[in-house]
């Protein structure tokens, strides 16, 4: 008996994300990426209606894994500041063993060529931004961070950190561990976050 539609579908929204990470999206073909499932190309159509689809459907696992991840610290009874170094390491991390995250988010494929991926892209972005704000106004709010920090503001250049060093790490071919920069971003962050 044949895989389900379901499970298809996510081994092959994680052999793009695999073969991103190797090839980049400009030579990633539907081809390719059936041989890494184990499966015929036209199968791939079975379940997907196009490319882009495929695309569509990376950028959407990988926003139901990232709005989990801030779920959860939205109901995490730990202050505003360990909940925001949290979100730092956890976003990391989780992009940490996904190097093909990187090479799809910034490809031209996305940038240029897909006006509906990169909507869908700055979706995702604006929903971490919100949850960053909403963090730095609530640690205002309750004296954990500075009374003059503005919130909207300030999570742009958080994110800001978080893309550039998610960028670097792509950029050096992954040569670092991408969770350990979690620390250094915190490190850095601080100072400028902490109520004095």
């Amino acid at each position: 008996m044949g895989k389900s539609h379901d499970i298809r579908r996510q081994e092959i929204v994680e052999a793009t994300l695999a073969l991103a990470a190797e090839q980049g999206l400009r030579n990633l073909t539907t081809q390719a990426i059936a041989e890494r499932v184990g499966i015929a190309q036209p199968t791939i159509f079975r379940h997907f209606a196009s490319r882009d689809a495929i695309f569509a459907a990376v950028i959407g696992w990988v926003a139901e894994n990232l709005f989990y991840v801030l779920e959860q610290l939205e109901h995490d009874p730990a202050p505003p500041d360990e909940r925001l170094r949290r979100l730092l390491q956890r976003q990391l991390a989780f992009i940490g063993k996904r190097r093909g995250i990187p090479r799809v988010v910034f490809s031209d494929r996305l940038q240029v060529e897909s006006p509906a991926l990169k909507a869908a892209v700055r979706e995702i972005y604006q929903h971490l931004l919100g949850r960053i704000a909403r963090l730095l106004e609530e640690g205002r709010t309750c004296g954990c961070f500075r009374a003059d920090l503005q919130p909207e503001q300030d999570a742009r250049y958080i994110g800001a950190l978080l893309q550039g060093t998610i960028m670097r790490w792509s950029v050096q071919d992954f040569s670092f561990p991408l969770e350990d920069e979690a620390e250094a971003l915190w490190r850095f962050l601080w100072p400028a976050l902490e109520r004095r």
